[in-house]
């Protein structure tokens, strides 16, 4: 039992805690204890903490920097992949020696991290038994879809958990999976709607539910878009817009990103970037090019988007967001099947009225011809390409990691329009993502081997 003078020192110490201001919270400190001790290591939370710092108890995937004292990176990284279940992987997070905490708490702020406050980190090359260091971004790692870990991926792709398991068979799990799986439905809306006894679409035909357009067309088209795209109708859709494309506006470019430039076989929906080698060419393509498309009868549904380029340019620039302002078309493509066998006289289609009102096929016992498929343009200027291809290739976790090597490591602002030198405060022009890799010091990934 602790000594109530003792017990009275910890709730004091976890009630100054509660009170501390975080001065700087993108900046989350693990102190390893290894070698450093627990007296010394409580002392130099204290420290942090009172200077503002975000200083954790434990390790999770929220630490930014991991401080250690007299261990080297591989005793750093081997304590970690004892300490986290399924063990430690490499993820956006600086091993350091305890200088930089030192350095930090002298200057009473994060300082930037310097190769001398890195640990190095070693791994066995298959090759050669050679060495190389592993880096913590993934940007600066290749992983791409065949590698020759899949036998020990795929354990932890088909592995279970019980916990998980059970979330995944609760009832809200699967309304809501629905739910949100609808064109144009969110996590509030979905919830909402759970809350007022909604559990699929067919439920939204019933319950008297207002809906946008879009969640109209999401409802009707809910069985076709919940069905995954394969590549080959990635690119029957590629030519279709091509077509559209280099008839409104000859000598106009078209790119697809997203999954299918990266080589994946299915995704949920497909995108194309449009630009045309002049400058300023690209201006008013897109209603054109939706007015083409719905004269063939090729559109569903869609929603342009006007470009917001209302701010400065360095205020554009010097943006980190994931959201770009470029000029964009959200649709549904009806995408004509190939001609397949009529169906035996008297045979049945399959699934009820209200099932292909939902999905917006029909009733008359004739398969459907066409399928609709979800389809963005994006209209960007050759001046930004590079960037907005690079943004929109993917995948969100390459990305998000791109952005945060540009900010913490190069004192840069990347986003899909600009890369922007805070330094030297210059823009940093690029015609081709090997530029871009370029200008960051990094080595260029190709698509097809980024994450996926």
């Amino acid at each position: 039992m602790v000594p109530l003078k003792r017990r009275k020192t910890v709730r004091n110490d976890v009630n100054c805690e509660r009170n501390e201001v975080i001065k700087f919270p993108d900046v989350v400190i693990f102190l390893l204890e290894r070698r450093m001790g627990a007296s010394r290591r409580a002392f130099l939370t204290r420290l942090g903490r009172n200077k503002g710092f975000r200083v954790e108890d434990c390790y999770s995937d929220a630490v930014t920097h991991v401080v250690s004292e007299n261990n080297t990176g591989e005793e750093v990284v081997d304590w970690l992949d004892r300490q986290i279940p399924g063990g430690w992987t490499p993820r956006p997070v600086h091993l350091l020696d305890i200088s930089w905490f030192t350095e930090s708490m002298g200057a009473a702020r994060p300082l930037d991290v310097q190769d001398a406050h890195r640990l190095k980190v070693k791994s066995v090359s298959q090759a050669g038994g050679g060495t190389r260091t592993v880096s913590p971004y993934a940007c600066g790692r290749r992983t791409p879809l065949q590698h020759h870990n899949r036998a020990l991926t795929e354990i932890l792709e088909d592995g279970l958990s019980r916990e998980v398991e059970a979330i995944v068979e609760s009832e809200r799990y699967q309304a809501m999976k629905t739910l949100t799986g609808i064109f144009g439905v969110g996590v509030k809306t979905a919830d909402r709607w759970f809350r007022e006894g909604v559990r699929n679409p067919s439920d939204l035909l019933t319950s008297g539910q207002r809906l946008t357009r879009e969640q109209e067309a999401g409802v009707r088209h809910y069985e076709d878009l919940s069905t995954p795209i394969t590549k080959e109708e990635a690119h029957a859709i590629g030519q279709i817009v091509e077509e559209a494309v280099h008839t409104v506006l000859p000598g106009a470019e078209l790119t697809i990103t997203g999954g299918f430039r990266r080589g994946k076989k299915t995704g949920h929906d497909v995108d194309f970037l449009i630009t045309h080698p002049e400058e300023g060419k690209e201006v008013g393509l897109l209603p054109k090019v939706i007015s083409w498309l719905d004269s063939q009868d090729l559109l569903l549904y869609h929603r342009v988007k006007d470009n917001t380029y209302s701010e400065s340019k360095v205020q554009l620039a010097r943006s980190q967001s994931s959201m770009d302002h470029f000029e964009r078309c959200f649709s549904i493509f009806r995408l004509n099947r190939p001609l397949a066998r009529p169906p035996e006289p008297g045979a049945s289609s399959g699934g009820t009225a209200q099932e292909s009102a939902a999905s917006g096929g029909h009733c008359s016992g004739e398969p459907r011809s066409w399928k609709a498929v979800r389809v963005d343009l994006v209209v960007t200027p050759v001046s930004q390409f590079a960037f907005g291809l690079l943004g929109w290739t993917g995948s969100q976790h390459f990305e998000r990691e791109l952005r945060r090597w540009a900010g913490q490591e190069k004192h840069m602002s990347l986003n899909s329009h600009a890369l922007y030198d805070r330094t030297q405060n210059v823009f940093l022009p690029a015609s081709s993502e090997e530029e871009i890799f370029s200008h960051l010091g990094l080595e260029f990934i190709p698509a097809s081997e980024r994450n996926a």
